[in-house]
């Protein structure tokens, strides 16, 4: 689940409202609005953001903190690293550096030969 499904979730369910019925008057599929829940569909739009804030109520701090988890809220990429050499690992782990992180500048050994040779990452 991402951080913005949750709570609308958790949200919708304190209000007794059945995900059917939230979608209807939404205007979105109730598939839809189960994948968002449960983290299988991308960021949703601010517009709707404030569509769910206005539906469930949710006002001034509380709608400010849906729509920051809604900004974080990503669906989970899953990369299977079976079978993978080191060369590999390693591009797997640098496409897992999250966005906003510090920035990376890698270094490849003068002389590159093999795949075992040594790969640095030197955060500045």
């Amino acid at each position: 689940m991402t951080p913005f499904g949750e709570k609308v979730r958790e949200l919708r369910r304190k209000k007794s409202i059945a995900l059917k019925d939230m979608a209807a008057d939404l205007n979105v599929s109730s598939a839809y609005l189960s994948a968002l829940e449960h983290g299988h569909r991308g960021r949703p739009s601010a517009g709707f953001v404030l569509q769910v804030c206005g539906y469930l109520g949710v006002i001034w701090d509380d709608a400010e903190d849906l729509k920051q988890l809604a900004e974080l809220s990503h669906p989970r990429v899953t990369i299977d690293t079976a079978g993978r050499d080191e060369l590999g690992l390693t591009v797997v782990g640098l496409m897992c550096i999250p966005p906003g992180s510090p920035r990376m500048q890698l270094y490849w050994p003068i002389g590159w030969h093999s795949r075992s040779s040594l790969l640095m990452i030197r955060r500045f």
